[in-house]
């Protein structure tokens, strides 16, 4: 991540963007209102950057090179990320409902003035601090004693000690939070936990989830993720988003 400006207690915005030139525009511009801003070129970039800092809001181009940001979107809205604002030289209004529908809070073509982007940007985070403390969108989840920050990407156990995870066991660990009390195939798993992550598929999926039951047993001698031979796994716990 190539910050802006300093992290400090301000609004955090995070531009992830490929076009090096005007990211440096849009961060300058929202530094000088007293944003703390920083920039990512790709899904990994942006990845890293939730790693070293609390993001409150996301302006995300449609056209990335890998993960576009379609897909972006959609993934840090069903897990309960940062705010989001889709911007795109791709106008026709179909893209803008299908952002919209995915769970961005804003949509705004490329081109936009520095002025308007800056009011969308007020206007997402003023939504996003002025919710209902029940309604603001999940950070991370507790099950059995543990805690999972989806964002940092970060598992604590009962004890409080981290749990190291890769990122196809964190993908895996998410898809069954997400899905508490529910079998799911491994055709399921698949789907649910690909993202970004190309680590699930290079493994057998059967290989994935016994390192990450071993994890978790090995941290508090229970076996949260059942097998029903034939079928399919399940996460045996009661889940609570935080």
């Amino acid at each position: 991540m190539k910050p802006a400006s300093d992290f400090e207690s301000v609004a955090q915005i995070l531009i992830v963007d490929d076009d090096p030139e005007l990211c440096a525009q849009t961060a300058a511009y929202l530094a000088e209102h007293g944003y703390a801003v920083g920039t990512a070129g790709s899904a990994e970039e942006m990845e890293q950057a939730f790693l070293e800092a609390d993001i409150s809001l996301v302006l995300l181009d449609v056209m990335l090179p890998g993960e576009d940001g379609l897909s972006i979107c959609r993934r840090l809205c069903a897990s309960g990320g940062p705010s989001v604002i889709m911007l795109s030289a791709l106008g026709d209004e179909i893209d803008r409902v299908l952002g919209l529908e995915l769970g961005a809070d804003d949509y705004l073509p490329k081109p936009c003035s520095p002025r308007e982007l800056l009011a969308r940007v007020r206007a997402v985070l003023r939504r996003r601090d002025g919710a209902p403390e029940e309604r603001k969108p999940s950070r991370g989840y507790e099950f059995g004693g543990y805690r999972l920050d989806v964002l940092r990407r970060q598992l604590q156990a009962p004890n409080g000690v981290a749990v190291l995870l890769t990122a196809g066991e964190f993908a895996l660990l998410r898809a069954f939070l997400e899905r508490p009390g529910r079998v799911l195939t491994r055709e399921q798993l698949l789907e649910y936990a690909r993202g970004g992550d190309a680590e699930v598929f290079d493994r057998a999926i059967d290989v994935q989830i016994s390192r990450l039951r071993r994890k978790l047993v090995a941290s508090s001698g229970e076996a949260i993720i059942t097998t029903l031979r034939g079928v399919g796994y399940m996460l045996d716990e009661r889940v609570a988003r935080i």
